[in-house]
């Protein structure tokens, strides 16, 4: 579950974290370069990265910025090598570069579908492939995916945005297996809803039903998931979930699949009910 870590474990160590100037990522990497890591941001060039720009995070070594749009392999690739040329080869890989676009999946266009997996599976599968020679050379490192409940648990509305997380997952899992006895540390990480700026752009565009299942989840900070990520790098937990309601949530959609869908579908049932009600007068 977690506790407060400043990360200075990480101090002079390369931290590259993709999707470094917004939500997560940027709480991240404010934490680390804080604690005198050499830090590393992937990210789209946009205006979040124009803040980050003109007003770095305090630290000890200059915060390196990589535009690119992960979900293109070559800026990917290209992004990640200007990281190692800048602070040498990455000790620790933390990807939260993602995208979330709800909404009934009749509606969904195929560009949708296509981006979501393009950006949250692959963008995070190039990324890891960037800075696995070094590691693997090493016989050291860290890499740390953010997955998502989402990745744990079918989500009314979010049939682009499950699937990805779910590969995510097996990705994680899969390398886990693989890369653990040669040194290198993998981990997942499976937060609820947490309050970014991204998510305020996202509830407005929630069908009912999926307020219905989501809408009793309180979302948790952006500082809550950094901790539970410092907390299981500094612990090489191979599984994180930030919070404790979260890892209720996790344990029972993992060990009590039916109980979970069982809540879910009385949620999505009420809601559709009330929909049809109104539609019907």
């Amino acid at each position: 579950m977690g506790a407060r870590n400043d990360g200075s474990f990480l101090r002079d160590h390369h931290v590259i974290v993709t999707g470094g100037s917004s939500g997560i990522g940027l709480a991240l990497v404010r934490r680390v370069a804080a604690a005198g890591a050499k830090v590393s941001v992937v990210a789209l060039e946009d205006r979040d990265m124009e803040r980050l720009r003109d007003a770095p995070p305090s630290a000890s070594h200059p915060v390196h910025l990589a535009p690119a749009d992960v979900a293109q392999r070559d800026q990917a690739y290209a992004a990640i090598a200007s990281c190692i040329e800048r602070h040498g080869p990455a000790d620790v890989l933390v990807t939260c570069a993602g995208v979330v676009h709800p909404g009934y999946v009749e509606a969904l266009p195929d560009e949708v579908l296509e981006r979501e997996m393009a950006i949250d599976y692959f963008g995070t599968l190039w990324c890891i492939r960037g800075v696995l020679p070094d590691m693997l050379e090493r016989g050291s490192g860290t890499i740390v995916c953010i997955s998502s409940f989402a990745g744990l648990m079918g989500v009314f509305g979010m049939a682009a945005y499950c699937p990805p997380k779910y590969a995510v997952r097996g990705l994680c899992e899969t390398l886990r297996t693989e890369l653990k006895p040669r040194g290198i540390h993998v981990a997942s990480v499976y937060p609820t809803d947490v309050d970014t700026p991204g998510l305020a752009a996202e509830i407005p565009q929630h069908p009912p039903e999926q307020d219905a299942m989501q809408g009793k989840i309180r979302p948790i900070s952006p500082e809550v998931v950094v901790d539970a990520i410092l907390d299981g790098i500094a612990r090489r937990r191979k599984r994180i979930y930030p919070g404790g309601w979260n890892w209720f949530l996790a344990r029972l959609a993992n060990g009590a699949p039916w109980i979970a869908d069982r809540i879910a579908d009385r949620a999505v049932a009420k809601a559709v009910a009330g929909r049809r009600a109104g539609t019907a007068r």
